[in-house]
């Protein structure tokens, strides 16, 4: 059973070095040829190797995490400044506003002046709604990114 276990381990550990790192292959060979079958020694390296997982994982695990702040004052100016940056963004939102009005004042305007071109001067001002209000959602999606990410 002992045997089995050091010949899968020395099998997996020789497959997980050919596949990262070719270039150590020799080396890896002469060392895994050199092991004793020792039990004390096995278990002292499988203690090793299953430390140095944790302390991988627990790198992994650290670098994907977002930064917890060290106070709860830090924590409220990072949220405050969300919130600034939001609210400053948002303000072209009331541009895109303004816009669409004028773009409809223009539209009553021209029909009034010369009601045989109204169904032409409507597709027009769609067409300058819809630039106006593109403006405006892109406005819209910057303030929601400064206040999400």
């Amino acid at each position: 059973m002992a045997a089995a276990r050091v010949a899968a381990t020395r099998i997996a550990s020789q497959m997980a070095t050919k596949a990262a790192r070719p270039a150590m292959r020799a080396q890896v060979s002469t060392v895994a040829a050199k092991r004793t079958i020792a039990s004390s020694s096995n278990a002292f390296q499988t203690v090793k190797r299953q430390q140095a997982s944790k302390i991988v994982n627990a790198t992994t695990r650290q670098a994907f995490q977002r930064r917890a702040y060290s106070s709860e004052i830090a924590q409220a100016m990072v949220e405050f400044s969300k919130n600034l940056g939001m609210g400053s963004a948002a303000i072209g939102l009331t541009g895109a506003g303004i816009g669409i009005g004028m773009v409809f004042a223009a539209l009553l305007n021209s029909v009034a002046r010369n009601p045989a071109l109204r169904g032409q001067l409507f597709s027009y001002a769609i067409l300058g709604f819809a630039f106006v209000e593109a403006i405006g959602l892109f406005d819209l999606m910057v303030a929601l990114m400064a206040k999400f990410t």
